[in-house]
């Protein structure tokens, strides 16, 4: 018997039958509950993942409606003082790369609080940004950062170039991966892009997913997941070429594209280009077999921490978690870790504490509550930015705590970052 079509691969329409990863059944991603709405049922959708034998897209089989996940949004980029220096390193170089002066405009996609376009227009360099999300749209627009509220795509381009605001500089920092109308936001870069103007797009990398279990990265929110040789061929398909390509370290392992258009003869093609897309051919990312390997390796990580936590809990040890960020709301829900392991866990975002985490129902509180509880051990949810977590609560060593990090492989580390198991 044939297997059975789960649905169309969303890049080229080609039928879909092999699955990545089952996460289950779990809730919305970024989504909390407030104390009186603990006991009313919650609304959970299936976070299944499978990916294209013909272009190897990896997309979610069923997708939220983005209007559900991103009109009230709860993340704002600001809150990371590393993602910040990121972004400021970026706009550094990037203007000088490019010479951007106070003649360019600079768009970007998904610009949430004005996190990035902050160190342009500290330049004179004219911004926009393009944010669906009215709440995080507002911080940005305080900031002094022109914002449209709007979804991306080709009638956006439009409006836009109806107002003459084509963009020398064409931005787009991990919101790539929440189109769901793929094809259209491609399309819509395009239309939105001077001759000789130069998109940049991060993403996740697939192949740093793949090979450092990064599955939590796996939500929602997040309807397809590239690796080169994917993206590569989308974005020539809407007449875009990928000039040069970087591998950047945020998230744990991500590239930066560089794009134009295809008849822009003006920006050769860097030999970083061929070389990744060499390393990832190598690495069986054109074949069907590595993609069916991977759910596996998601399951006995689940087992594996089940098991861990349950001795931990057995040997009468306390636990709290650090972090309510969408990649540990999937990481719990998959797992089955609440209450039962965690007694609550903690974000430096005002916006989520004193609420609870959907799903697995963990009260988010403020991070001086691990000083108050004086717990065991912490278990770092955010694990690409581990080190800078550690840091700012080093002073759980003063009772003898312990930070746990499950992935890409289940670690104990000591307040000095130094791993206490193999």
């Amino acid at each position: 018997m044939a297997p059975r079509v789960k649905s169309k691969c969303r890049f080229c329409g080609a039928p879909i039958r092999s699955e990545f990863a089952d996460l289950g059944m779990q809730p919305v991603c970024e989504s909390y509950v407030e104390q009186n709405e603990i006991t009313k049922g919650q609304v959970f959708y299936p976070l299944n993942v499978n990916f294209c034998e013909q272009c190897f897209l990896v997309q979610l089989q069923d997708a939220v409606t983005p209007q559900a996940l991103f009109d009230n949004y709860a993340y704002f980029s600001s809150h990371s003082p590393s993602w910040l220096k990121h972004a400021e390193t970026y706009a550094e170089k990037i203007t000088d790369k490019l010479g951007l002066d106070s003649n360019s405009q600079v768009v970007e996609i998904g610009s949430n609080d004005g996190y990035l376009l902050q160190y342009f227009s500290k330049t004179n360099i004219p911004v926009l940004g393009i944010e669906p999300a009215a709440n995080v749209a507002e911080i940005a627009t305080k900031k002094g950062i022109p914002t449209k509220i709007a979804y991306f795509g080709i009638s956006t381009s439009r409006e836009l170039l109806a107002q003459n605001k084509q963009a020398d500089l064409l931005i787009g920092n991990n919101i790539l991966a929440q189109a769901p109308d793929l094809n259209g936001f491609v399309e819509g870069l395009k239309l939105l892009l001077k001759p000789k103007g130069v998109i940049t797009i991060e993403f996740h990398h697939l192949l740093q997913l793949m090979q450092k279990n990064q599955f939590d990265t796996l939500c929602h929110e997040r309807f397809s997941y590239f690796s080169f040789l994917a993206v590569e061929k989308i974005f020539s398909s809407h007449g875009l070429g990928i000039f040069d390509v970087e591998e950047i370290p945020t998230h744990s392992g991500s590239l930066r594209i560089y794009a134009r258009h295809s008849e822009d003869s003006s920006k050769p093609v860097s030999s970083n280009v061929s070389e990744l897309r060499t390393i990832e051919e190598n690495a069986g990312l054109n074949q069907t077999k590595e993609y069916l390997l991977f759910g596996k390796k998601v399951k006995a990580t689940k087992r594996d921490l089940l098991a861990f936590l349950i001795k931990l809990k057995n040997d009468k040890k306390t636990i709290v978690g650090y972090g309510a960020h969408a990649e540990g709301h999937t990481f719990l829900n998959y797992c089955g870790v609440n209450s039962d392991f965690l007694d609550y866990t903690v974000d430096r975002n005002p916006f989520k504490q004193s609420k609870f985490l959907a799903g697995v129902n963990l009260p988010i509180l403020n991070p001086d509550k691990v000083k108050e509880t004086k717990p065991d051990f912490v278990l770092v949810l955010p694990w690409s930015v581990k080190s800078e977590i550690m840091t700012q609560i080093a002073y759980i060593g003063d009772w003898g705590g312990q930070f746990i990090v499950a992935l890409p492989e289940l670690t104990l580390y000591n307040t000095n970052g130094e791993r206490v198991n193999s």
